[in-house]
């Protein structure tokens, strides 16, 4: 048997490997988006280094209010929304973890062990002369080696993009995070600022029964008119059917945040509390680090990422692909001399396939990657312009509702000093009780409006420290990569 030099194989796989540093394609560079210098900002915010902002991770401890983070912890482990999001980092991971199986060859089996009859009246031309019938075994253990080279870069603009892929699902987790946790914090806070409405429309009405107890006592005795009854009557059964609507709405916040933290509706109660927490300080930082603190813009940034990498896998289509492959083994009649030198078997070779016609397949592709990473980069950017726009109408609105909160309090105060006047010149006689009704219901009013105003307030918080990341940083995603390891790669 002649012996065939594998040396113009070698030669060939050497000139591959030189030439895999070719790698067709962009290369990818973050595009820019408009960012503003500054926010528009009054007293009292002031602008500084964001990352001491927001605390990294349980940024809603600012508020100080253990249930709200017992709450918030329930829901990073039982909401079903980021159990779908884990999911998909996790299949995000595993198909990056195929793309960078690519980098190694393959390495196959199929062991044979055949008894055939060969048929006496079989037509001439085989390797056993037609004399009769023959049966023979056939004992095969055949290896198989096949390797593409990664002439033009396919395989790294697919590892690229895949990489790029996993660290998009990594920030969309952290967006979910964010999303689902200040959705908790804002229905949370809404439904305390509803408990504070409660308890408001509960003290007024008592103080309502008590004051018809009054009136009735002085009509009884021919002081009073049926028409002062019948007003505090009217204004009492008001107030207590306010009470009982609220108690609906308040029940449909408890609902939701029961879904939130993966728990049965019917199943899940807390107790009324009315407001007692307040609105943190929380610096807005600057507005060009907004982008690096954001998940969804970072995931918007990946996905861009991954279009460009796809412009490379189009654009290698152009070029020839190269496989390598090798086979070889033992093979005998006879199981006893199967592994023996005589038995062996191999073949080298290499096959260069490339594309001739395609009918303009490939220019095709090439325009439809060009096409999704132009969509893909205004997405990006208008990702970013709804950020820029989401910050600054939070910052507003703590500003409008802070100068609210303190003229609703003057409010406040003027209105139970009338209804202190309206009750004491209606004892001595000077006025109408219709006075007394009038700054009772005021009162009543101007309570319930500081109440909504706290809540707005303490909700525009959450939604700010949402808008601002929540702590979050996108240095973290550097971390999140899929790296060769020798027991990954020598898993089944």
């Amino acid at each position: 048997m002649k012996y065939v030099r594998p040396f113009p194989a070698f030669l060939g796989l050497a000139a591959c490997v030189f030439a895999s540093g070719c790698t067709v394609g962009p290369n990818y560079h973050r595009p820019t988006a408009p960012v503003p210098a500054q926010w528009d900002v009054a007293e009292p915010w002031r602008e500084s280094t964001p990352k001491d902002a927001v605390a990294k991770g349980e940024w809603w401890s600012v508020f100080h209010d253990d249930e709200l983070s017992a709450l918030e912890k329930q829901s990073l482990d039982a909401n079903q929304t980021i159990k779908v999001s884990t999911a998909r980092l996790e299949q995000a991971r595993a198909a990056a973890a195929v793309q960078v199986a690519t980098l190694f060859p393959t390495v196959s089996t199929a062991p044979l062990a055949e008894r055939q009859r060969l048929s006496g009246n079989r037509p001439p031309g085989s390797s056993i002369p037609v004399t009769s019938a023959v049966t023979q075994n056939n004992f095969t253990l055949p290896f198989t080696v096949g390797y593409e080279v990664d002439l033009f870069g396919e395989r790294r603009r697919s590892i690229e993009a895949a990489q790029a892929s996993y660290q998009a699902s990594a920030a969309d987790l952290e967006n979910v995070r964010l999303v689902i946790t200040a959705e908790l914090a804002g229905d949370y806070f809404t439904l305390r600022q509803l408990d504070t409405e409660l308890g408001i429309l509960n003290r007024t009405v008592e103080a309502l029964q008590r004051g018809l107890q009054l009136v009735d006592s002085r009509h009884k005795g021919g002081v009073a008119s049926g028409l002062d009854v019948a007003q505090e009557e009217t204004l009492l059964n008001t107030t207590q059917t306010q009470a009982i609507l609220l108690l609906q709405q308040r029940k449909q916040f408890e609902d939701a945040i029961a879904v939130l933290i993966g728990k049965p509706a019917p199943e899940f109660h807390l107790a009324n509390r009315e407001l007692n927490a307040e609105a943190p300080p929380i610096d807005a930082g600057l507005p060009s680090d907004l982008l690096e603190r954001r998940p969804d813009v970072a995931e918007a940034e990946r996905q861009m990422a991954v279009a460009n990498a796809q412009i490379g896998i189009a654009k290698a289509a152009y070029y020839p692909s190269l496989n390598l492959f090798g086979t070889g083994g033992w093979q005998a009649a006879d199981i006893a001399k199967l592994v023996n030198v005589q038995s062996t078997f191999w073949a080298v070779g290499a096959n260069v396939a490339q594309t001739i016609f395609s009918g303009g397949q490939r220019r095709a592709q090439v325009q439809f990657a060009q096409a999704g990473y132009e969509a893909n980069v205004a997405s990006y950017r208008d990702t970013v312009l709804n950020a820029f726009r989401e910050v600054q109408d939070d910052v507003t609105g703590l500003t409008v509702l802070e100068q609210a909160r303190q003229s609703q309090q003057l409010a406040v105060d003027a209105a139970r000093r009338t209804l202190d006047i309206s009750t004491s010149r209606y004892a001595g006689g000077l006025v109408s009780y219709l006075d007394v009704v009038t700054a009772q219901q005021n009162l009543l009013n101007n309570e319930q409006e500081m109440a909504v105003i706290k809540g707005q307030k303490l909700v525009t918080s959450v939604l700010l420290i949402k808008a601002l990341g929540g702590g979050w940083d996108a240095s973290s995603l550097s971390a999140v990569q899929v790296k060769p390891k020798f027991k990954d790669v020598v898993a089944p």
